[in-house]
């Protein structure tokens, strides 16, 4: 149980971080952590499997659309969910999460068909193989689950729906992954929404220098888009080499649940060679809380909190900390 508190600590810590840092505290950028059980139900009891169509990169209409069905669907209101995703489809007859959607309002009658018929027109939609294994999660076959989960995260990886594919398949780890985190976002960026805030710093970087690819590079991890922040970053570390924030930033942005020692084989020696430097140790012990190797994750980031309590590093190392402590 300890486990299942602290994932959940760390998840809404993450969140509620990266809110403070962009000055985004939408509902979508907290539901993206939410924790999704991957124990499958019943067959007889015919529970309605989870909706996950990880729309967190856009915030355009039909974003806004799918979003608020989705919502209906979770609060139990198939019928309203259905018209809004209807809706989507008659302005975007291509829209592949409205279509997932539609078939999940008809739940259970011809849901699972109609998603794998869909799965043979998009077979690398991420969202789509993400939301077919949780149907079939619900219909009792994990290990059919497991498999569609896979597919999502090789088909289309840099897709917010492969971040939550990725849970599913690590349910012993936190939700999410752990993020570079820097302040002194620019003023143009605060208080945008997702999508605006990624095209605003999009224009600025290829204008700017590497630190402008930094906070790039930060929007699209909040926006589960980890293959185009791992971009970002390697092209701040290619504009300015001796940046440690940006070494930093490009060795977290490559941590994977599936085979985490390739980004600590990098930040770990970092550190030791760093060891006054809290963004790394900071971050070296980020990582540690997804391992979870917490005895380990404590020191690093009470090395961050001793180097310098004072600086933004030192703050958020002292508050995760503080609800290590209580958790």
């Amino acid at each position: 149980m300890l486990l299942v508190g602290l994932a959940a600590v760390l998840a809404v810590g993450a969140v509620v971080a990266g809110a403070l840092l962009l000055g985004d505290d939408t509902p979508a950028a907290t539901e993206a952590a939410a924790p999704t059980g991957t124990e499958p139900a019943e067959p007889e009891e015919e529970r309605p499997p989870a909706l996950e169509l990880a729309v967190t990169d856009r915030d355009d209409e039909d974003a806004t659309a799918l979003r608020r069905g989705e919502l209906l669907y979770e609060e139990g209101d198939p019928d309203g969910a259905r018209e809004s995703f209807q809706a989507v489809l008659e302005r975007n007859p291509d829209s592949v999460e409205a279509a997932i959607g539609a078939a999940y309002a008809s739940w259970p009658d011809g849901t699972l068909e109609e998603l794998e018929a869909l799965a043979l027109r998009h077979p690398t939609s991420a969202v789509l193989r993400l939301n077919l294994g949780l149907v079939r999660l619900a219909l009792g076959d994990l290990e059919a689950a497991q498999e569609e989960w896979r597919e999502a995260e090789e088909g289309e990886p840099d897709a917010p729906a492969a971040l939550k594919a990725e849970d599913l398949l690590n349910p012993q780890s936190p939700p999410g992954r752990p993020q570079f985190f820097l302040t002194g976002f620019p003023n143009e960026a605060a208080g945008l929404t997702i999508g605006k805030r990624i095209d605003a710093l999009t224009r600025r970087a290829r204008a700017g220098d590497a630190r402008d690819w930094l906070f790039l590079g930060s929007t699209l991890e909040q926006a589960g888009r980890r293959i185009s922040a791992q971009r970002a970053y390697d092209r701040a570390l290619e504009l300015e080499p001796s940046s440690l924030d940006a070494r930093v930033a490009a060795i977290v942005a490559r941590f994977d649940k599936d085979d985490p020692s390739a980004a600590f084989s990098q930040l770990g020696p970092l550190a030791s060679r760093n060891r006054d430097e809290p963004v790394v140790s900071f971050h070296l012990g980020l990582m540690l809380l997804w391992l979870p190797d917490l005895d380990r994750a404590r020191e690093q980031l009470t090395a961050a909190r001793t180097a310098a309590p004072r600086s933004f590093y030192g703050r958020q190392a002292d508050r995760i900390l503080t609800e290590l402590a209580n958790a």
